[in-house]
């Protein structure tokens, strides 16, 4: 029995630790430059890469996985998705890091995307951009000579949530909808963004999980932000905002940090639902 029970904590420790191996520092990704078996990828849009960039990372813009036309931030299919990352030399059968200027949602989104394909080893720099730069670490604005790749994806259906889940989740307590939106927009108090928020929703606004150096704040300190608002780790947690992107953050700092059980992003999020009319919307 005690066997058992040493065998459970351990088990339950390495768990923890593989989910803090997620955010990655400066220093550690220095040491892994030139291996092989990592694959550094910038988040950003191809103007922002085209500037400057970690030395031989590649360019996947979150944009780039989106569907055009539309309603803006949906995703192409996973088909397509794994498509768009091989041509860009990313394959699940690496350990990919991937980074954005500093303030952490592009690549966040990004990072919820390759773990949605089922990608088993990813990683976010954290600071991005930034820290890297305030580290005095080599950059460039010569484009990365990509070699084409593989991407096979294994869906992850776990951590994907669609409109009629969304909608089957009013009045259920063990379901809580988290908006990652800045706090002035989900009140409705920003008039160039005043879509209105989704019935019974509540707000933990993105910028609030960093700290002034752009780097994710603590797991106390996150966990606090988070059991404040109610998203408590014996929920299944949806997070939304209108696109998806600063939904990721919320979804990185309670998945990979937290490491709460049931964790999902609206893919369809506030823009979706706002061009369906049967939807309600507070404001």
């Amino acid at each position: 029995m005690k066997k058992f029970l040493f065998a459970t904590i351990a088990l339950i420790l390495t768990g923890t630790a593989v989910l803090a191996q997620d955010l990655m520092t400066v220093a550690e990704l220095s040491s892994k430059l030139k291996d092989a078996n990592y694959i550094v990828v910038s988040a950003e849009v191809e103007t922002e890469y085209a500037k400057v960039h970690i030395n031989n990372a590649v360019n996947v813009s979150y944009k780039s996985l989106e569907k055009s036309g539309g309603i803006e931030g949906l995703l192409n299919t996973p088909a397509e998705l794994a498509k768009i990352l091989g041509a860009k030399g990313v394959t699940e059968k690496k350990t990919i890091v991937v980074y954005d200027e500093g303030a952490g949602k592009y690549a966040s989104r990004l990072y919820w995307v390759l773990k949605y394909l089922g990608a088993p080893d990813v990683k976010v720099l954290d600071g991005g951009m930034s820290a890297w730069k305030a580290g005095r670490k080599p950059v460039t604005k010569n484009p990365t000579t990509v070699k084409p790749a593989t991407f096979t994806p294994a869906v992850n259906k776990a951590i994907y949530a669609d409109m009629k889940e969304v909608q089957g989740a009013s009045g259920n307590s063990k379901v809580i909808l988290v908006d990652l939106r800045e706090n002035v927009e989900f009140s409705g108090k920003d008039p160039k963004n005043n879509k209105g928020r989704i019935p019974g929703s509540v707000n933990v606004d993105h910028t609030t999980l960093m700290t002034a150096a752009s780097t994710y704040k603590s797991k106390a300190e996150l966990e606090k932000i988070f059991s404040a608002a109610g998203a408590t780790k014996d929920k299944t947690i949806i997070l939304v905002c209108p696109t998806g992107v600063r939904a990721g953050k919320g979804y990185f700092a309670l998945k990979s940090i937290l490491g709460y059980p049931n964790v999902k992003i609206y893919e369809g999020g506030v823009n979706e639902w706002a061009a369906t009319s049967s939807n309600k919307l507070e404001k």
